[in-house]
């Protein structure tokens, strides 16, 4: 089964306005930049992933996406994550994909054995397996074999809404509460859960 691993960034200076309080212009666009190497790096050691595609209207993250390796989706018109996600999607698809994880590039404590968990229990399909963040709002993983079987609703309130999507169309759906893709950066508070984490200090 061949996966395709979607990743929606978006522009390194602007992304994370929310911590402008406790980032400087300057750290924000820098720990942008290292999350999006982080990620795009946890999904080149996967066996499992066929292909990375990185989906962003910022040609500074494109650059860095192609330097290491990934497919780039240049987004157009004014920034709709959903709409963004579904033509990645269709690009797979017209690729052969059989399977989509879509991954915010704001996971500083991902693990690639926790994505391959996803990946394993995509089985049988049609699918769908979501990753909370730790508050269970937001959708921080989506796994979705085949591409498709439900439609993308990021946003506040995500989670619930994929969860209720999958059971109206009777797909079969697993939710999976790991450590490692439940911390995602949208808060000043979420900071202060990488204190004293090596490897990830911001400040």
């Amino acid at each position: 089964m061949t996966i395709w691993a979607i990743v929606p960034v978006k522009p390194l200076r602007r992304g994370k306005s929310r911590l402008a309080g406790s980032l400087s212009n300057e750290q924000r666009t820098d720990l942008n930049r290292r999350l999006l190497e982080h990620t795009i790096g946890a999904l080149s050691d996967m066996e499992e992933i066929g292909q990375i595609l990185v989906v962003s209207r910022d040609p500074s993250a494109l650059a860095i996406a192609r330097e290491r390796g990934a497919r780039t989706l240049q987004e157009d018109g004014a920034p709709h994550l959903n709409t963004a996600l579904s033509r990645a999607t269709a690009v797979s698809l017209a690729h052969g994909a059989h399977g989509v994880l879509v991954l915010p590039a704001d996971l500083p404590l991902l693990d690639t054995n926790d994505l391959r968990l996803m990946v394993k229990r995509a089985r049988p399909t049609p699918s769908v397996i979501i990753a909370p963040d730790h508050r269970r709002d937001g959708t921080n993983a989506l796994l979705i074999s085949p591409p498709g079987a439900i439609g993308y609703e990021f946003g506040p309130g995500s989670f619930e809404r994929h969860c209720r999507q999958a059971v109206a169309r009777e797909v079969r759906l697993e939710v999976l509460s790991l450590p490692s893709l439940a911390l995602d950066l949208d808060l000043p508070e979420d900071l202060a859960l990488l204190d004293g984490l090596e490897g990830m200090k911001i400040k």
